[in-house]
């Protein structure tokens, strides 16, 4: 692709690095914001660099956050001893976009997976227990995406739980083996969540 400008097309290559961007997308969203009036080109590029910089990880949730803690945990109505288990922050938005769900999260930031070097260790698991240890939460609901990753995870933090009076649940079989849980739709999803079932079930016990 041939630009007529090297501004621009610096401009394209930075929008291209985005997900699911290619360069066709990208230079029409250079040329988008090159019909904008200055001040909201800057406004844009500002409100993306302040996010960046000033993002903050919740000290309970591990949910994106503005302050310590993020808005759900300080919603005062939540069930505090009621506690989801997801994988990462979209799966927190797709769950709260059902208004099914009145309790609090716990994002792992990943899934068990050796093929790509993710460990236990390198996961919110230990806060996990230690959340337990000390009484936060009476039911666990493993809200992982249902692949070989997925139950892999919930395997691990079931036995690492077993010696603690927690009643841990997963998600519904509605949602397909091997599929993603942030692309499953908002029925579907809300369903899976109130129609739970125990660990044992899940695992064929």
């Amino acid at each position: 692709m041939i630009f007529p400008s090297a501004l621009i097309e610096n401009a394209v290559n930075e929008f291209s690095k985005l997900p699911g961007i290619g360069k066709k997308t990208a230079l029409r969203l250079v040329l988008h914001m090159l019909k904008q009036e200055p001040d909201a080109v800057t406004q844009f590029s500002e409100t993306i660099s302040r996010m960046r910089r000033e993002i903050q990880f919740c000290t309970n949730c591990h949910n994106v956050a503005d302050g310590p803690l993020c808005r759900i945990c300080q919603e005062p109505h939540r069930k505090k001893n009621l506690v989801c288990v997801v994988e990462s922050i979209r799966e927190v938005i797709a769950i709260e976009n059902t208004q099914q769900y009145s309790g609090l999260y716990h994002v792992l930031g990943g899934v068990i997976s050796p093929l790509d070097g993710v460990g236990p260790d390198q996961l919110e698991i230990q806060s996990l227990v230690d959340k337990v240890e000390r009484g936060e939460a009476d039911e666990l609901i493993m809200a992982l995406s249902p692949t070989i990753e997925g139950d892999t995870t919930i395997y691990y933090i079931s036995k690492k739980l077993k010696h603690l009076p927690v009643k841990i649940t997963t998600i519904a079989r509605g949602i397909a083996f091997g599929g993603e849980l942030e692309y499953t739709d908002e029925l579907t999803l809300a369903r899976s969540i109130a129609n739970r079932m125990p660990l044992e079930h899940y695992a064929g016990g």
